[in-house]
């Protein structure tokens, strides 16, 4: 039977294990998002910057050239407007006109031919305007920043927009990226590189993109380049975090594996060891608090490695019950008490055997074919047979399992509550189980103390299985006043260390001969159980 918590485990650890290679394109798609957004804001806030800083120092150039000179197109105003020129990095031309566009001089001394892209807006804080032209052969809109001169002229002087061509500028980009200028009411000035398809997806992961604005000027410089083309660019970096990912899948595989091995919860020995006979059954003497003779054994599991350690049943029982791996080990220890147990069965007729069951096997009745099956021929009969089921775990189906209860009882077997007191159950919903012994817990015999007189809680336990017409073990029995304290109260049958703890089946064998010998002498019993402790 293969186990669903073994496999779901091992498809946990894969999926942990190699989550660094698998987040490797996660990770690294948002570092170049976030690496290149910061480039591309930083970009386009120093093209901002670049036109704010021009359009200011353009003005300032205006304002010196209108200050210096008394008249317009005078030789002074020339002078002064070509020594402008030539001191400025950005000024191209200096322009006299009326409000009708004619022209009246120039720094140059030729005709200026430009061509508005935009109306004339203002400056904030200022009282230049400034408007958008083409501007003789350039092949980059100008800034045409206007003073005027009293009520009849005007004063321009022109700059480009950026420093240099849109050739130059589109050399600088990345494949398929824009670069674009616009007013603040949307309308384009510059545009370079494939706008349209930023435009299209712009709301989209495709693109990464920046925007500044040029200060108090009313423009917005916008940079966007394809996510593919950036993300091309860090392909080192991808090869270096999946080669260090995997190193990292690879020693996390390897832990978990090991951990995984070495768990208290034996994910993946526990099916091998049922199938190769690891599981090997204990057996805790029952005695008789009155006579001292051998009444039978609860018949218990430990888990015997190849290396010769032996796992307590608290490591994987639970996960055994869970899986749903109780049940063919439950089948391998039926098996083995019928080997390990026909001669003492058949040398003492009235020797019972105790088996647990799980909550597992009452949601069907093939437990009862099972033990039929297994006991059927065997030397143990089924009146020697008794199942135990815990209080702690309530079982899910009542009918099926009345059903399960029943074909027991019509075997010949008797079924016994183990772990009474521990659960929720009420005394009205015990006695429909049918249960023949009820078995004390011994947390309820822990609280027999030396001097103790009375027990309520276990009185009441006593007395409610006397009620039921119920046999009663008691269990983990460890001192000498909690047997006599039972034994006083008309508990009869009982296990625990002060008789001997779980024994193999050698020294099992060797005791219950023993016993049934009553010739021998009480000396050499706990030679026997001192022998089988060690």
């Amino acid at each position: 039977m293969r186990s669903r918590y073994s496999n779901a485990l091992m498809l946990i650890g894969a999926i942990l294990a190699f989550a660094p290679i698998l987040a490797v394109d996660y990770l690294l798609d948002s570092y170049v998002r976030v690496r290149e957004k910061a480039t591309s804001q930083l970009y386009t806030a120093a093209l901002a910057s670049q036109i704010e800083t021009a359009v200011q120092e353009s003005v300032t150039t205006l304002r010196t050239i209108l200050a210096d000179s008394p008249s317009l197109c005078t030789p002074t105003f020339l002078a002064n407007a070509q020594a402008a020129m030539e001191s400025s990095l950005n000024v191209k031309q200096v322009l006299v006109e009326n409000a009708d566009g004619v022209q009246y001089c120039d720094a140059v001394g030729r005709t200026v031919q430009y061509s508005p892209l935009s109306e004339d807006l203002p400056i904030p804080g200022q009282t230049e305007t400034v408007a958008v032209v083409m501007l003789g052969n350039l092949d980059i809109p100008a800034f045409k920043i206007t003073q005027a001169f009293g009520t009849t002229r005007d004063v321009s002087v022109f700059l480009p927009l950026l420093g240099q061509g849109t050739e130059a500028i589109a050399r600088g980009m990345r494949s398929g990226a824009m670069l674009r200028v616009v007013l603040a009411n949307g309308d384009p000035v510059l545009s370079v590189g494939d706008a349209d398809s930023f435009d299209r997806r712009a709301n989209s992961s495709e693109f990464v993109h920046g925007q500044a604005f040029a200060g108090e000027l009313p423009l917005k410089v916008e940079y966007a380049a394809p996510f593919a083309m950036t993300r091309a660019d860090y392909v080192d970096l991808d090869v270096g975090f999946t080669v260090v990912a995997c190193l990292m899948s690879a020693a996390f595989l390897v832990l978990a594996l090991q951990y995984v091995r070495r768990s208290r919860v034996p994910a993946f020995d526990l099916e091998r060891a049922i199938a190769r006979g690891e599981i090997k059954p204990y057996y805790q003497p029952v005695i008789n608090l009155r006579t001292g003779v051998l009444e039978g054994c609860e018949v218990l599991c430990r888990w015997e490695k190849k290396n010769g350690k032996v796992v307590p049943p608290g490591a994987f029982i639970d996960y055994a019950e869970v899986t749903g791996l109780a049940i063919p080990m439950t089948l391998s220890l039926m098996q083995q008490v019928k080997y390990d147990l026909s001669d003492l069965a058949r040398m003492m007729p009235d020797l019972k055997i105790s088996i647990n069951l799980f909550e597992g096997h009452f949601r069907d009745g093939s437990i009862v074919d099972d033990v039929q099956a297994i006991f059927g021929n065997s030397a143990i009969s089924y009146r020697q047979l008794v199942f135990e089921i815990t209080e702690r775990h309530p079982l899910g189906n009542s009918a099926v399992a009345q059903s399960v209860i029943s074909g027991l009882h019509a075997l010949g077997a008797r079924v016994a509550l183990d772990d009474a007191g521990t659960g929720h159950s009420n005394l009205a919903y015990i006695g429909t189980l049918g249960c023949d012994i009820i078995k004390i817990d011994r947390i309820f015999i822990d609280m027999i103390k030396p001097g103790t007189t009375q027990v309520p809680v276990l009185d009441g336990l006593i007395a409610m299985a006397k009620d039921l017409n119920c046999e009663i073990v008691a269990e983990g029995v460890e001192t000498e006043e909690q047997a006599l304290y039972l034994r006083a109260h008309g508990v009869l049958q009982a296990q625990g260390f002060i008789f001997a703890p779980a024994l193999k089946i050698g020294a099992f064998r060797e005791l219950a001969t023993a016993l049934h010998t009553t010739a021998t002498p009480r000396a050499r019993i706990n030679e026997i159980v001192e022998a089988a402790a060690a």
